[in-house]
């Protein structure tokens, strides 16, 4: 049954197309989209390898050490819903560029940090500069590319660039930690930046502010907190486990405040994030698809880092090297799904089947030892994971943001990247756990230190495996068929 509201036929009209002063700029666009989300992803991971330099120079302890990462998942993930409302309310290209200045000032700070507390700071800022910019970026992108074709081009190389730029950042932190210095993995996000802003405002079309229409303020308070109190409750999970009165605490109190959003976004005249584009079927397999893909991203990056240093003994640049497979892999399966493969098999077949070829990938993985060779037992399932990972994003993120209402695209582009930050967040913290248990229990069983720890990742790989076999499954049923998706939804509409 399909509920439709009078709000259906405000977004059923068709889109305008862009002017056509702006048509021949829209690929310039894309370059300019496309690294701001580089820039967001990468910093995730990239100050991974550096953080063993950065804590011998400014001195300070290994409890510490986590909230340099930390901090900006925090930042990020709790601001998100709040950053795409905003983009929406005051136009995406002003909070585009606006979050592409901050972000720039806030690395610029954070590579001249004399103290671990500026270092902080500085880690916040980005996460909150990150919150405005990731949302403006995907919205843009989605009002940007209307042409199906083009579409498919365009997220296939915003999906390659999303799901690859945790292992970039790895690759990137390992050379600039080596060749220059920890402070590097923060001031190349300066020059990033400056391209991007140069490029933006001069090839991305303006964008009206809403007006009239005012910001949900008790809801931006809400799910700020309710998303902040998640991430930190699974994050303390990785350190401290589940038992922890923190952990729990927390996330119980996430969930409350959570529950008390959505009661706020029912009734709300100008919800932050409008339920019906997270009720819509082929969005919320889209979300699933795209949290389960972050989860995997997160936990096969940090595992494998693990394994080649810990292990086998890599240094941090060999080590950025070593996971060319993954990002070269993503790459690929992202623009040819979503140039040739979408339009001919729909995400119905395409999400599922990318699931199947990653969990086949991470089964593969659990064949590594503490003896075995690179090439066979870590590049090769490497390259599997990430071909199935590619195909999963660019396809999820094209249907996650396809047939919003202009008026809402930076709210839908925020619940997709809110998905991928859970999914990353909530992913560490159970594979932690999982790792630690394995890791005790070889311990436990006579095997030696290498072995036990090997033991640990497998039992990650294997979990990364499960998830991705449900997901497939889950999203299999969720995604309508293809006469059924092309049909239009509007901005109420609620299949059942």
């Amino acid at each position: 049954m399909s509920i439709v509201t009078k709000s259906d036929q405000r977004s059923q009209t068709p889109q305008l197309a862009p002017d056509s002063k702006w048509v021949g700029l829209r690929w310039w666009s894309m370059l300019a989209i496309g690294m701001s989300q580089l820039m967001v992803v990468l910093d995730a991971t990239i100050m991974n390898v550096a953080l063993p330099s950065a804590q011998i120079e400014l001195a300070f302890s290994d409890t510490l050490r986590p909230w340099a990462i930390t901090a900006y998942a925090l930042a990020f993930g709790g601001l998100l819903l709040l950053g795409g409302r905003i983009a929406d309310l005051m136009g995406r290209k002003q909070i585009f560029l606006i979050g592409l200045v901050g972000f720039a000032v806030a690395s610029a700070l954070g590579g001249a940090a004399p103290t671990f507390a500026i270092l902080l700071a500085a880690r916040v800022l980005q996460g909150i500069f990150a919150a405005l910019l990731a949302p403006a970026a995907l919205s843009l992108l989605t009002t940007t590319f209307i042409d199906p074709a083009e579409r498919g081009k365009a997220f296939g190389i915003f999906g390659a660039l999303a799901g690859a730029g945790g292992a970039v950042g790895l690759l990137l932190g390992g050379v600039l930690t080596e060749t220059l210095s920890w402070r590097w993995t923060l001031y190349v996000n300066i020059a990033f930046a400056a391209i991007a802003f140069v490029v933006g405002l001069i090839a991305i079309a303006p964008t009206a502010s809403e007006r009239g229409v005012k910001l949900d303020v008790p809801g931006a308070i809400f799910a700020s907190l309710g998303f902040f109190a998640l991430v930190f409750g699974f994050t303390n999970a990785e350190e401290r486990g589940f038992g922890d009165v923190r952990t729990w605490g927390f996330l119980a109190a996430g969930l409350v405040l959570l529950v008390v959003f959505v009661m706020i976004q029912r009734k709300g005249k100008s919800p932050l994030l409008p339920l019906h584009i997270v009720l819509d079927r082929d969005r919320g397999a889209s979300m699933i698809a795209i949290f389960v893909a972050g989860a995997v991203v997160f936990g096969v990056n940090l595992y494998l880092v693990y394994y080649l240093q810990i292990v086998l003994g890599f240094t941090p640049l060999q080590t950025g090297l070593a996971v060319l497979p993954l990002c070269l892999g993503i790459m690929i399966a992202a623009v040819v799904s979503a140039s040739a493969l979408m339009p001919k098999l729909g995400a119905k077949m395409l999400v599922p089947a990318g699931m199947v070829i990653s969990a086949i990938g991470s089964v593969l993985l659990m064949s590594a030892k503490a003896d075995s060779s690179y090439a066979l037992h870590v590049a090769v399932p490497m390259f599997v994971i990430a071909l199935g990972l590619g195909a999963i994003i660019s396809s999820a993120m094209s249907v996650g943001t396809l047939g919003v209402d202009r008026h809402h695209a930076g709210a839908a582009s925020a619940a997709v990247n809110a998905s991928q930050q859970l999914g990353g967040s909530i992913g560490l913290a159970v594979l932690n756990t999982l790792v630690a248990g394995a890791t005790i229990t070889a311990l436990d069983g006579g095997k030696g230190q290498l072995e036990s720890l090997v033991g640990g990742y497998s039992g990650a790989y294997f979990a990364c495996a499960v998830l991705l076999v449900v997901g497939a499954i889950v999203t299999a049923l969720m995604y309508r068929r293809r006469a059924d998706a092309a049909v239009p939804t509007g901005e109420a509409a609620v299949h059942m």
